[in-house]
């Protein structure tokens, strides 16, 4: 059930993706008005969050019953005692599905209203409370313990520090406030802890900050699907190519039982440290993650190896994984994209590049490359 406008999109981005939708294959099986009502089910769909949270199990400390019993507890504080299935997947038997519940429509809208970035706005209907960094706007006299409206701002015209915004906002719910809005707009010290509590989200989904942080990944499925489509094995020396943050590689690690090598590339250091971070929580060992560009990872001309270091000679790896950067425009909810034609593209030659990587390394070994 749709409950928020379609995703705001550049036409000149709507009507590139829509060309790209109406294939002669598409209009030729569904006829182009049937085409046509799928293309704009899926803008629809974008901007709503999906019907289920997804976290992956890590295997490599407990077991999948475990951490389901646990969750279940966890659901049971966060809901008051509502009852929230925790289901396995059928397939990935390392993924749990909780659903997602929503829209939920005879929620009272407040006099008092907060206005949130995109971004933040997009973090509440995936469960997440409202951080002070995400709060622009916020009325008048709003106190500390005052029931809020949150608005999100999904196309970022609201002045940080207003008073009032009368432009698009999309209703997400109410919270308590934490804070006073001269506490948050003061600008005496920089704050970053949660600024509003939702009590009454438009979409209830649960929160997983610092729930269960050794024992379950927040992961979506396609991203925990690519992994299993790998399928990695222990003892194996596999390359993640564009690891961050770290969740496909420590997942390949804990399919492979810790028992292997999975090397990490990221040409951004800050990210490397967090796919460390991340290998590190989760208790994995088999992993090395190095800061280095992936379009450089293969090296045909080196005399000698580089010591288990990039760039790599052919016949390196057993298997490669490679999800190339994209826009992310697929992620949900999405509420608006501001960006150009232009910059929608602009992967596409970065992109090419890594694959012609993989292809000419082909020798490497028996190299899949489940992009998502």
């Amino acid at each position: 059930m749709s409950v928020f406008p379609k995703i705001s999109l550049r036409l000149e981005v709507e009507n590139y993706l829509k060309a790209g939708f109406m294939n002669k294959e598409i209009v030729s099986a569904l006829g182009k008005e049937a085409a046509e009502r799928k293309f704009e089910t899926l803008l629809n769909h974008l901007s709503h969050p999906p019907s289920f949270t997804t976290v992956r199990v890590n295997t490599h400390l407990a077991s999948v019953q475990h951490v389901k019993n646990l969750l279940l507890d966890e659901l049971q504080k966060q809901f008051n005692g509502l009852s929230v299935p925790v289901l396995q997947h059928p397939d990935l038997q390392d993924v749990l599905l909780i659903p997602v519940i929503g829209p939920r429509k005879n929620i009272r809208k407040q006099q008092c209203e907060a206005i949130v970035g995109a971004q933040c706005g997009s973090a509440v209907l995936r469960g997440a409370h409202v951080y002070v960094p995400g709060i622009v706007s916020a009325s008048k006299f709003m106190k500390a313990g005052d029931v809020i409206s949150v608005y999100s701002d999904i196309k970022g015209k609201c002045k940080r520090g207003a008073k009032e915004f009368d432009g698009t906002k999309v209703f997400l719910g109410n919270g308590i406030s934490e804070l006073s809005r001269r506490e948050i707009f003061s600008g005496l010290h920089e704050l970053k802890g949660v600024g509003i509590r939702m009590t009454e989200p438009v979409y209830l989904s649960p929160s997983f900050d610092k729930v269960l942080p050794s024992y379950i990944f927040l992961q979506n499925l396609p991203s925990a699907l690519a992994t299993h489509v790998l399928d990695p094995q222990p003892g194996e020396k596999i390359l993640d190519l564009c690891a961050a943050p770290g969740g496909k590689t420590t997942h390949i690690a804990a399919l492979m039982h810790d028992q292997g090598e999975v090397i990490a590339l990221d040409k951004i250091s800050n990210k490397v440290e967090k796919i460390k971070q991340n290998a590190l929580l989760l208790g994995l060992n088999s992993i090395r993650a190095f800061c280095f560009d992936g379009t450089k990872a293969l090296k045909l001309d080196m005399v000698k190896n580089t010591e288990g270091e990039p760039p790599f000679l052919p016949e390196s790896f057993d298997r490669i994984l490679l999800d190339a950067p994209c826009s992310g425009m697929g992620q949900r909810p999405n509420m608006a994209c501001s960006w150009t034609l232009k910059e929608v593209t602009s992967y596409q030659p970065l992109q090419r590049k890594l694959f012609t990587v993989i292809k000419s390394g082909k020798s490497w070994g028996p190299a899949r490359w489940p992009s998502g």
